[in-house]
């Protein structure tokens, strides 16, 4: 069974040095409501990740069905879609489609609306929001789709926001800050050295059995 594991830095705090094996601190199964269970929230782990507020795991088998729109302003969302179809409207009212492996970048800035639905059968995925520094709270929507063929990757890491090595997202990160999807066969293992000043890690295990991590 493969591991798909997302996983972001950010320097805004807790005043750690950047050595391999740094200890883990907390540990967390989240809080499900249906095919959702929200991993990171501002009355929980949110406090301690900022500017992250949300993570959202999506596991979801069903028919189909069209979520609507709904507004947005002073956050970015990520959506990372490992299986099935997404169907988005974007902040100018043009209509697409993710598939598996796809991202959806979602800026809101001063104002927009979102939304969109999902295909029928099983779905996978996680949707990352977060908080926009002060100088682009009120910046102009914006919005992009990175088709699965255009993300690219160092090994068994996909760079979806950010960069790793010489690797780089197609997404301009508004901050210092990085998203990786990491798949890897059983017995396999995978190795992360953190940035210079990246001082927050987390990782979310999307599927199979995460072993040997410090």
């Amino acid at each position: 069974m493969s591991d798909i594991l997302p996983l972001a830095e950010d320097d805004h705090i807790m005043n750690a040095t950047t050595v391999p094996g740094r200890m883990i601190t907390h540990r967390t199964r989240g809080t499900s409501l249906g095919p959702v269970t929200r991993l990171v929230s501002p009355s929980g782990l949110g406090a301690i990740l900022k500017p992250f507020v949300f993570l959202d795991f999506i596991d979801r088998d069903g028919p189909a069905f069209d979520g609507g729109l709904h507004p947005h302003s002073g956050i970015a969302t990520l959506t990372y879609l490992s299986k099935g179809i997404v169907n988005y409207i974007d902040h100018d009212g043009h209509r697409g489609q993710m598939t598996s492996g796809a991202v959806e970048w979602m800026r809101a800035g001063r104002g927009m609306w979102h939304g969109g639905g999902v295909g029928a059968g099983p779905m996978l995925g996680f949707q990352l929001w977060i908080a926009l520094p002060p100088e682009l709270e009120l910046s102009p929507p914006e919005s992009l789709c990175v088709d699965p063929n255009e993300i690219e990757h160092s090994g068994p890491a996909r760079v979806l926001f950010g960069e790793y090595g010489p690797t780089k997202s197609k997404i301009s990160s508004p901050m210092n800050a990085n998203y990786l999807a990491v798949k890897l066969k059983a017995g396999e293992s995978w190795r992360y050295l953190p940035p210079h000043g990246h001082l927050v890690l987390w990782i979310a295990v999307a599927s199979g059995i995460l072993s040997g991590y410090r």
